[in-house]
């Protein structure tokens, strides 16, 4: 057989390989999913809030039913050391956000009260993209600033923030009311947000006596005023 025509054969096979890969999300999408669009399998969350609605996982307080403090939807499928994680998110109104390395609070009315390292969103200006320690040491990282925590010489937190960029302009990146991507990445003690590609903040956790080498994922759905928040496209690497 002639060199072209084996070119031929082989660029044929090689677009139809290609094409089979983008279709079926694995060559585009690397990573174990986390969510099968449908069921809320490997998650555990207040039947009263979470549902799965249009291929995403829906998190919703009404008038009719707030809920009292916030509230979380925990996966199941394992607990998070080092990751890199992906998932698309949108809000309509309050605040969200995603849990890792995370703990259940103890002595709590029910099992879905979570504390622990918090990549924040909100449907406001202010938060979305900086790390928050839920019920764990407050605001650890704002956006725009490289964080470093260390314990000062009388056992207390002490915080010293590098700027990067301007949180204004990092903010630009999140669309209202709209699907963005965040990417999460823990190596080590060493965090890093994204939104929609731009990096929002990162963090160094030298905080010996507090900081968590693992712990669990769960999203957060905010007390206060009605709010719906989706989650879809879980990527865990």
């Amino acid at each position: 057989m002639k060199t072209s025509a084996c070119l031929r054969i082989f660029s044929v096979i090689f677009a139809s390989s290609l094409s089979l890969m983008l279709a079926n999300g694995s060559f585009a999408k690397e990573g174990k999913s986390l969510f099968d669009g449908k069921t809320l399998k490997n998650w555990d969350g207040d039947p009263k809030f979470w549902k799965v609605e249009d291929g995403a996982i829906v998190g919703q307080t009404t008038k009719e039913t707030p809920t009292r403090g916030n509230t979380f939807i925990i996966w199941k499928g394992g607990v998070l050391k080092d990751f890199d994680l992906t998932l698309d998110f949108k809000i309509e109104g309050g605040n969200s956000g995603i849990q890792y390395r995370s703990f259940v609070k103890s002595g709590k009315h029910d099992g879905w009260r979570i504390g622990g390292y918090q990549a924040d969103f909100e449907s406001g200006d202010r938060y979305s993209g900086i790390c928050y320690g839920e019920a764990f040491r407050g605001i650890l990282s704002d956006r725009g600033f490289h964080t470093t925590l260390t314990l000062n010489d009388k056992g207390k937190l002490q915080k010293t923030p590098k700027k990067f960029g301007d949180s204004k302009e990092i903010g630009k990146a999140v669309k209202k009311r709209d699907w963005n991507t965040y990417r999460i990445t823990a190596k080590g003690f060493h965090f890093v947000h994204y939104i929609n590609g731009v990096k929002t903040t990162e963090l160094t956790d030298n905080d010996e006596k507090a900081r968590r080498a693992d712990g669990v994922l769960a999203f957060q759905l905010h007390a206060g005023p009605p709010m719906k928040v989706s989650f879809r496209n879980i990527l865990l690497k």
